[in-house]
């Protein structure tokens, strides 16, 4: 069977495709690909000057645009500032296993960049959105349970573990009630979300504890696959026909490593009433609603 790579991309020239997170790791590698295959790509990135370093790495038509997930506001100005439409908003930025703090607006780090930052410039943006949306969850969904309705943001109870773990559930849960609006208004838009597998980035360089960093390290040089592979699967679901509210993953091993393909979820992954539930509190936090919430 022929591995499935980025070689294999249509032509999408004349497409705009915006990727959070895209100065490094997983979202260079997925701006890089997007760009060869003449994508314009914007690299929607908290940091400009790391993102001015590199936009020159990316072929063809790309530019940067400052975005930090952890400030509504920062989303919000982005946002506002956006004309013309987007092929695929790719929903990649992440922060995994940092110590504890709090967004801008007071929001548990990884809950509030990895999911409510997103779930917001998905919201302001979708207007604009010509055929996909694409949120990089994590195989740490399956670390956890479910929500922690009444305490999300681990309050006097920090585990970076299983945050980072709520916070990747969230990404599916939010890919499966988005699906869910999308159809119901008749929207050719597709709600997709992909995971890397095991793939060699900076995101496990900022865990608080010292020897999982040291740990990890290893694990990036012994056992992970490249991010450039690690990127297939964003890639896959952001340009392949598959349905909405899939998931995309390797499809190797544990799904660790490996060539992209359709993979499960949990079963709190796939509740969706969690989803509707997750939904409505997003809402409640952030301040931000579906564009045309008034038809649910």
């Amino acid at each position: 069977m022929t591995r499935w790579s980025s070689d294999q991309l249509p032509n999408l020239a004349g497409k705009t495709a915006v990727i959070t997170g895209a100065n490094s790791g997983l979202g260079l590698e997925t701006a890089q690909a997007l760009g060869r295959a003449g994508a314009h790509v914007v690299l929607a990135v908290r940091n400009a000057a790391k993102g001015e370093q590199a936009v020159g790495s990316v072929p063809g038509s790309a530019e940067v645009r400052r975005l930090d997930l952890g400030d509504l506001a920062s989303v919000r100005e982005f946002a506002d500032s956006w004309d013309g439409e987007i092929s695929m908003l790719i929903n990649n930025a992440g922060v995994m296993f940092p110590p504890e703090g709090l967004t801008r607006d007071g929001f548990e780090i990884q809950f509030g960049t990895n999911h409510l930052g997103h779930f917001a410039l998905t919201n302001l943006l979708i207007d604009h959105v010509t055929d996909r949306v694409v949120t990089v969850s994590s195989s740490m969904h399956r670390s956890v349970k479910g929500i922690r309705w009444e305490d999300p943001n681990f309050t006097g109870a920090y585990d970076p573990q299983k945050a980072y773990g709520q916070s990747k559930l969230a990404n599916l849960l939010f890919t499966l009630e988005l699906q869910r609006r999308l159809s119901e208004a008749g929207s050719a838009v597709r709600a997709t979300a992909a995971h890397p597998g095991y793939a060699a980035t900076n995101l496990q360089s900022h865990a608080g504890n010292p020897l999982l960093r040291r740990l990890m390290a290893v694990g990036n040089l012994f056992a992970a696959q490249p991010a450039q592979v690690g990127a297939l699967p964003t890639l896959f679901a952001a340009t392949q026909d598959v349905p909405g509210a899939s998931y995309v993953g390797p499809d190797g091993p544990f799904e660790l490593r490996g060539s992209p393909t359709l993979v499960g979820r949990t079963q709190a992954a796939s509740d969706p009433e969690a989803a509707q539930r997750l939904w409505t509190l997003s809402e409640h936090l952030t301040g931000i609603t579906f564009p045309m919430a008034e038809k649910f």
